[in-house]
């Protein structure tokens, strides 16, 4: 039988337990004391209760300290910016200029600089005619006075500059607007996309494994069948900051030392760094690692020039599988048994790639930023593409080829400078399958200076666009599904690499302030706000720490779009700059475990280096030297004048929109022109606790 429940009571006042005792003292000192339950002397004392004046008074005045202090912050970071534009804007302390070689980003600067000029001009229109008086702009149906109300000439410049602008201004931006906000809503819906199939990943718990144990395990030599021959590449160039620890990772790699062979393709134009490198090579040959040693004297294709040199090699010819590893990238030991097997009883496999995961991540706003975009490109894009379409760009690095699928898809070309996705668009042309590890992860560092990530993504943006117009007439004509053939031309070249920048500067950098001038062209508030903040929040989920950073990053993308919008028509046009590449300027950070490895490392072949080597005091003296780091070089600190341009274009029409009271346009204009004036006074890659 059930136990009855009685509910009636649940809505009754409390009632009071116990009989009331009173309690009576005669000595007058002490006061008297009416226990009226049981309980109630254990109760605890309400915090409303015994407070008086002098308490309340402290507590008032410990907040109104925290908020003092908090505003003394706020005025102190405005007070250090401004000095920071003094210094770096008016009287150019340690500063220069960004140049634009060949020509680039010149006509994209004065189409700025136009829309800059038009802006104030139309600005002291308006202000004056708002302290007159003539509000039209403030009336949605725009009433444009008669002849008979016309106050002067100026009114009469005012009111023909009304009539020319909802005439013949207003329907242009609509169209342009309409368009780019549609791009924009189809590119949002592709990340909804990528993201509900990375959620589908998660739930159903799909990765690639590995059956059964694909290496004998009383097999202690390595020296059968299941041990296949692998090549490990390394390629770098004046990469005096990286190449010590990225040589020692590689030479850890578990793997049988004859089934092994690493190539270091230095392509340095430095003899000192080649001088460095000749050493560790020669160190790690005489510990017994099967190591060698190449340099080309003529640098040409960049790094698909030093892959294609390496793979020329008549020993290459024994191997099966060739490792890629950048200069920064260190390898855990167990690399390749995580990734080779993956190969075996698969023919049709050619690439596998593994996740980057950063050492320098948290080093200042700019890296956690960067870790934002790249933890949602592996995690969402890559891995979505890897499970449903068998096909994802290659990285250049941290991945293991099939060398008969380089072969068979034309090996390195030198004719863009996306060797990377070059070789993996042909080899899916050529019908060969990529699989995605998102465990296996792989040490490495981004960009820590803004010069440095905007020359990396003026290469990852213009690369792309150029190689479309390249693969564009053998995608078409390949025998590939025709789904397989939209899916790269539509989604992986247009949508992603052209459509995407384009929008995003048109929409939020020109055509976003000059609705504020143009008011009868006013983007709607979801457009630039609540779908912006929606996406910043679908991609910011495979990097949940990073959540405080969502507005920075949301800011700090709009102001990217300059960068990739040039870049992306450098390529497709195929200008000056699309074939140039900049090496990345690495930092040479290491984790807690690299800096203990290398110095028990260093410790135990100090003695036996001049032994086996049979070097001579100054020899070692000298290298020891070429090994100190040279003298630090004070850094100059860049100005970017599209950049701040931009800033200043923003914060006028963010002066224009408070004359509307358009509170919402106001706040996102004048945040994205503060990030555009830090961004163009080189301000987002210093140091942060």
């Amino acid at each position: 039988m059930a136990p009855g429940l009685d509910f009636s009571d649940w809505g009754a006042k409390e009632t009071r337990k116990g009989t009331p005792v009173v309690v009576k003292m005669e000595n007058p000192n002490y006061s008297v004391v009416e226990i009226e339950d049981p309980d109630a002397a254990f109760r605890p004392v309400e915090k409303s209760r015994g407070k008086n004046a002098k308490q309340v008074t402290w507590v008032l005045l410990l907040k109104a300290h925290r908020a003092v202090g908090c505003v003394a912050w706020i005025a102190t970071l405005f007070w250090a910016l401004l000095g920071t534009i003094k210094k770096r804007l008016i009287f150019r302390h340690d500063v220069d200029m960004a140049s634009e070689k060949l020509g680039k980003g010149k006509l994209l600067f004065t189409v700025i600089k136009a829309f800059l000029v038009t802006s104030l001009t139309i600005l002291a229109f308006e202000i004056i005619a708002y302290f007159n008086g003539w509000h039209y702009f403030q009336n949605p149906s725009l009433h444009i006075p008669r002849t008979s109300e016309i106050q002067g000439l100026f009114h009469l410049v005012y009111v023909t500059w009304l009539w020319f602008r909802a005439d013949y201004i207003a329907p242009l931006i609509q169209a342009l607007s309409k368009f780019c906000v549609a791009l924009f809503l189809i590119q949002s819906a592709d990340r909804m996309v990528l993201c509900l199939g990375c959620f589908w990943i998660k739930y159903k718990k799909i990765k690639p494994r590995i059956e059964g144990n694909p290496f004998k395990s009383n097999d202690v030599e390595g020296s059968g069948y299941d041990y296949p021959m692998v090549l490990v590449q390394i390629p770098m160039c004046n990469e005096r900051e990286v190449y010590e620890q990225s040589i020692s990772a590689v030479c850890q790699l578990d793997w049988p030392k004859d089934r092994l062979l690493i190539q270091v393709l230095d392509d340095s134009d430095d003899e000192s760094i080649q001088c460095l490198i000749k050493a560790e090579v020669a160190t790690s040959n005489q510990r017994g690692i099967n190591i060698i040693y190449r340099h080309r004297l003529i640098r040409t294709g960049y790094k698909a020039g030093n892959l294609k040199s390496a793979m020329s090699c008549e020993y290459v010819q024994a191997y099966e599988f060739v490792a890629i590893f950048d200069a920064d990238f260190q390898p855990n030991p167990d690399f390749l048994k995580q990734t080779v097997p993956h190969f075996k009883d698969n023919p049709e496999l050619g690439l596998v790639q593994a996740r980057w995961t950063f050492v320098n991540k948290d080093e200042n706003l700019l890296t956690r930023l960067q870790n934002i975009n790249l933890c949602f490109h592996f995690e969402v894009e890559q891995q979505v593409n890897s499970v449903f379409l068998n096909f994802f760009g290659f990285n250049g690095t941290a991945g293991v080829w099939r060398i008969r699928a380089l072969e068979e898809s034309g090996g390195w070309l030198e004719r863009t400078t996306v060797e990377d996705m070059d070789i993996a668009v042909r080899a899916h042309l050529n019908g060969w399958k990529f699989i995605f590890l998102n465990d296996v992860k792989v040490l490495c560092e981004v960009p820590e200076s803004y010069e440095a990530y905007r020359k990396q993504q003026h290469r990852w943006h213009s690369g792309p666009m150029h190689l479309f117009r390249l693969c564009l007439p053998a995608i078409i004509t390949s025998k590939i599904a025709i789904w397989k053939k939209a899916n790269l031309i539509l989604l992986f070249f247009l949508l992603r690499k052209l459509i995407l920048p384009f929008y995003s500067f048109t929409l939020f950098c020109i055509i976003l302030p000059l609705t504020m001038f143009v008011p009868e062209a006013e983007l709607p508030v979801w457009v630039i706000c609540y779908v912006p903040v929606f996406m910043s929040f679908l991609n910011i989920l495979p990097a949940p720490k990073s959540f405080p950073f969502i507005v920075p990053y949301l800011l700090f993308e709009n102001t990217m779009s300059v960068t990739k919008f040039n870049a992306m028509v450098s390529g497709l046009f195929k200008l000056g700059s699309s074939y140039e590449w900049v090496v990345t300027k690495k930092a040479g950070r290491s984790s807690e475990s690299d800096l203990l490895a290398a110095a028990e490392r260093e410790s135990k072949t100090t003695n036996q280096l001049q032994i086996q080597r049979g070097a001579s005091e100054s020899e070692l003296t000298e290298l020891n030297r070429l090994k100190a780091a040279p003298v630090p070089v004070k850094r100059v600190n860049k100005i970017y004048r599209k950049e701040l341009t931009l800033a200043f274009l923003l914060l006028t029409a963010s002066v224009r929109s408070l004359l509307s009271a358009q509170g919402v346009h106001f706040y996102f204009l004048l945040f994205q022109g503060v990030t555009f004036l830090l961004v163009g006074l080189d301000l987002i890659g210093e140091q942060m606790s």
